[in-house]
Order: C-alpha cells, then sequence, then structure tokens
C-alpha cells in the first residue's frame, strides 16, 4: 500500500473514532485500545481526538491491520515515508515499533509497545468490553492504564492518572509509585 505524507501532525483531520472501531472490528484486528478514549471508558469525561492502540503482534492480525488502514486511508503523519520507503504493509508494521497516522477517519497511534506496558497477551486477557455506537470495543483495564500513564508522564496523563486513582484513595487503597 502506498503512503502519502500528511501535511502536519496537529491537524490529523475529522475526528470519527466509532468509523475506526468499526473498520478495525470488520477487519477482525486483535487490538486494546489505550489512552484517551480509554480513559473515556473508564468513566472520565474528557476530550481527545485521536485514537491509541495496541495491536497484537502475530503476523496474520498485522496483515488484517494492513487492510483496514488502506480501508481507513492512513498515512504516516508528518513523516516522508514515501522517500523512505516505509509503507504500512504488514511486513512494515512488524519490523516498526510505533506509527503515528492520519486517516479520513482522524489521528490513529499504533502500538506494538508501551513504556510500563504489559505483553499484549496480558494487556488482552484484563481489557474490557465496550461498545461504541455497537461495535465491540476492548479497552485496557484500569491498572493498566494507570501503570502507562504514569510511565508517560505528560500532563494529561497526570490529569488522567488522578481521576484514575481518585476511587482507590476514597476506598483508602494506595498501590506503590502512586501519587498521593
Amino acid at each position: 500500500m502506498p503512503v502519502r505524507r500528511a501535511d502536519t501532525d496537529r491537524d490529523r483531520g475529522p475526528s470519527d473514532p466509532a468509523r475506526v472501531f468499526r473498520v478495525l472490528d470488520e477487519h477482525g484486528v486483535d487490538h486494546v485500545v489505550i489512552g484517551g478514549w480509554a480513559v473515556i471508558a473508564h468513566g472520565r469525561v474528557r476530550i481527545t481526538s485521536d485514537v491509541h492502540l495496541v495491536v497484537a503482534p502475530a503476523r496474520e492480525n498485522l496483515k488484517r491491520l494492513e487492510r483496514a488502514l488502506a480501508e481507513l486511508r492512513a498515512e504516516l503523519c508528518s513523516v516522508d515515508a514515501h522517500l523512505l520507503g516505509i509503507g504500512l504493509t504488514a511486513e512494515q508494521l512488524a519490523s516498526g515499533g510505533n506509527f503515528t497516522l492520519t486517516t479520513d477517519a482522524g489521528g490513529v497511534d499504533v502500538f506494538k509497545a508501551v513504556p510500563s506496558g504489559a505483553p499484549y497477551a496480558d494487556l488482552k486477557r484484563r481489557s474490557l468490553e465496550r461498545r461504541v455506537r455497537g461495535t465491540p470495543v476492548s479497552v485496557a483495564g484500569r491498572e493498566d492504564l494507570i501503570r502507562m500513564k504514569r510511565a508517560a508522564g505528560r500532563e494529561i496523563d497526570l490529569e488522567d492518572l488522578a481521576v484514575l486513582t481518585e476511587e482507590e484513595r476514597e476506598r483508602g487503597e494506595h498501590h506503590p509509585g502512586a501519587p498521593t
């Protein structure tokens, strides 16, 4: 699949996460949603315009992801991929790390690994099933999400972390490394 260069990483196009989830589901892509949409699924009201997901690394799954990304007209964001010979093929997805993409349904960040993230099988096993406009979506479990947010440490992650751990503080629970 040819890759075109996205014009900017600031505006990643119209945001239609329900379409992203539907296309991934229709292609049978094994994945777990992390980031802002996962935080929303855990009850935090917040705005996010892109979808972050971790994908199962199996070759057949990456082939399904390649087809889904083609349907979404995915492009690597702010990279002269066409000059570097980088494509969004299953082979490139397998050999690369994480991909920041723009699609005709908005920004999508595909991760094969996340700092402080669990191995994919564990992340998937502990994920929660949610529905977005009728489409089943696997969302990172609370503890996995807390670990990832803590490791990322950006301002928005710290805000998410405060909300995700509020219930634990109310119950008097404390986890090592958790903010007090």
